[in-house]
């Protein structure tokens, strides 16, 4: 029985299984996409495929479109051989395909609604499908507005933070804040959020950020970030990032002298620097301590609308302790800061002698220097010429002379504060009796010759110089010397008797004499008798030498003469010689020696029996003409 019951069951699910499948194969099955989305602008394009039982053909396809009351609206009946359009708003942007496919070119945001497919296939049943077109416009970047005017941290009310915009997009997008990088999670009083479609159906969202500010706020960075949807995915666009200007009272003041105090020296321009951590900055005064509770207001010194003071060649008097305060307007809040302020100065330079000037030639001298100054001092010594000569604040001057340099300058520098130092000069005076340095002795002179005499000398004071015999004196200072050129005829007394330099101060007297010899004969004696010799004297001569420029000149002219004259003459008797006219002894012969007496020059020795007209052709240095006894035998000097 149990088993009766089981078979009927079993033949029963069979037959309503097979009544199902065989249901489901004649029944017309019609498959769209869900949904399609396109870019506004963009072409849509709905794809419609299905099956008929027994691969039966299509009879037609119909397009719709369900309006906002919920009813279809045909858009084009689809046959075998043609499509017919109906006459709505898409019949210029809709075309159908081969493979039955609808597509509606420019897309705006009114084709946001449901299309539907129907198919139908001759005796079979009516099948269809929809689908929902969606239509997207990705928004612009958006843009922020920082407060421009600034947000106080003593606010009561809530500030305004920034304004965010973004524009044309579809559907609407959403906006979310950040500050430096991390999402803010505001409360519903914290955001102001407004959506406006525009006429082109896009919409515009504005969000509005409120929120309180700290100190630490004056370095964030604000930005927003706008979020939509497409194709299924979340994109999302940041804007730039901001800062707002946050306002607060000074907690803290800084003042600073710059340059550093350390290096602030006399004649600097220095400046002190003063800083508050408020914002904006408060109003600064500046004041220096002149008595216990006395202080002098130097702000109409400072820079307008700033926190610095100018202090332009400063000196010592400019010392001393300086104040900043300043003046918050929004809470009338005071700070005030103090600084010391040093000038490194030199003063009091002075040079001491000892013994004190004029000294004596040949004496010795110490120069000490000495000078005030809150730093420490080194001391250097320098000549006339600007040489370091010692350094110390001492300098010793031994065994002075006239031609001692005599101009010093002790140089003060102080080594921590570069470039202050100071100078004091000194003269030291030597005084002397005075010194003859130059004199022309011995000179070699020819009997009634003009000749010049010399003499140099040098002296503190100014010496006076004279000459004990009568001429013309031509007097000239040649750097520290006095120098005196006299201008004589040579006669007997001079040659006898020579002639005497004086010089003269308050502190001496120097004399020295000047010796004049005649010129040598052939013996290679003066004129007296006595051996012709060179005696030196301070700054003496060679004999025949003149004192004179113009003497030398004719000496020298003179020595050329008689060299020709001596060539000509050889070449003459040489000629003669050969040709006979003269015969060979020794009355006729002429000789060039170098005498032995005088080693030191060179002479000419000139023998002629020639006639007085002959003979004249040598002449004297000066240029006269010499007796012609002299002629027969001559020593020129040939040294200069």
């Amino acid at each position: 029985m149990a088993g009766g019951r089981r078979a009927a069951g079993l033949a029963l699910g069979w037959g309503c299984c097979l009544l199902f499948c065989c249901a489901a194969a004649s029944r017309l099955e019609v498959s769209t996409p869900a949904v399609v989305e396109v870019e506004v602008g963009g072409t849509a394009k709905i794809e419609c495929s299905f099956y008929t039982p027994d691969n039966d053909s299509y009879t037609y396809i119909d397009w719709f479109y369900v309006d906002r009351t919920n009813s279809r609206v045909r858009l084009c009946h689809v046959t075998e051989g043609e499509v017919l359009k109906d006459d709505t708003d898409y019949k210029e942007r809709l075309s159908v395909g081969e493979d039955k496919a609808l597509s509606i070119s420019k897309v705006t945001m009114q084709d946001v609604r449901t299309f539907v497919c129907q198919v139908g296939a001759g005796s079979s049943s009516v099948g269809e499908s929809r689908t929902e077109l969606r239509v997207y416009k990705v928004p612009e970047t958006p843009e922020i507005d920082p407060n421009p005017a600034g947000i106080s941290v003593q606010s009561s009310d809530i500030p305004q933070i920034a304004r965010c915009v973004s524009r044309n997009s579809f559907p609407a997008p959403n906006i979310t804040w950040h500050k430096n990088g991390e999402q803010l999670q505001l409360q519903e009083n914290q955001v102001k959020y407004t959506r406006t479609r525009e006429s082109s159906g896009l919409y515009t969202v504005t969000s509005t950020m409120f929120a309180p500010v700290t100190r630490e706020d004056r370095d964030s960075r604000y930005h927003c970030t706008v979020h939509y949807w497409l194709r299924g995915q979340r994109h999302a666009l940041e804007s730039r990032k901001v800062m707002i200007k946050v306002f607060y009272p000074a907690e803290h003041l800084k003042l600073q002298v710059m340059p550093p105090s350390s290096l602030v020296k006399e004649g600097d321009n220095v400046k002190l620097v003063c800083e508050a951590d408020g914002n904006p900055p408060p109003v600064f005064s500046f004041y220096k301590r002149e008595l216990e509770d006395d202080w002098q207001d130097l702000s109409w010194l400072t820079e307008p609308d700033s926190g610095v003071l100018n202090l332009h060649g400063v000196n010592k008097s400019s010392s001393g302790l300086y104040k900043c305060q300043t003046l918050d307007l929004d809470d009338m809040t005071q700070l005030e800061k103090e600084v010391e302020l040093v000038v490194n100065y030199i003063e009091g330079v002075r040079v001491e002698m000892e013994p004190s000037s004029p000294v004596r030639e040949g004496s010795s001298v110490t120069l000490s220097c000495d000078a005030h100054s809150p730093v420490a001092l080194d001391y250097q010594w320098r000549d006339e010429k600007g040489k370091k000569v010692a350094e110390g604040n001492q300098l010793f001057l031994s065994n002075l002379t006239f031609e001692t340099p005599n101009n010093f300058s002790c140089k003060v520098v102080a080594p921590s504060v570069p470039g202050l130092e100071q100078s004091k000069e000194v003269t030291v005076a030597v005084h002397g009796k005075p010194r003859i340095v130059a004199i022309s002795s011995p000179l070699y002179v020819r009997q009634d010759e003009v000749v010049n005499l010399t003499c140099k000398a040098i002296a503190v004071p100014r010496p006076s110089l004279h000459w004990n015999v009568n001429g013309t004196a031509h007097e000239y200072i040649e750097d520290q010397h006095i120098a005196s050129n006299l201008t004589v005829r040579v006669n007997h007394d001079l040659l006898r008797a020579g002639a005497m330099c004086r010089v003269s101060n308050d502190l001496g007297v120097s004399e020295k004499h000047i010796q004049l010899l005649v010129e040598s004969i052939r013996t290679g004696q003066s004129a007296d008798g006595a051996p012709g010799t060179h005696q030196p004297g301070s700054g003496g001569s060679h004999p025949h030498q003149r004192t004179t420029a113009e003497s030398q000149g004719v000496i020298i002219v003179a020595i050329i003469v008689a060299i020709l004259v001596v060539a000509v003459l050889g070449a003459v008797i040489y000629f003669l010689h050969k040709k006979g006219k003269i015969p060979c002894g020794r009355a006729g012969k002429q000789d060039i020696t170098r005498p032995e007496a005088r080693k030191d020059k060179i002479v000419v020795e000139v023998k002629s029996d020639k006639l007085p007209e002959e003979a004249g052709l040598l002449q004297g240095a000066n240029g006269e003409k010499r007796p012609n006894a002299d002629q027969s035998e001559k020593y020129i000097d040939l040294r200069n």
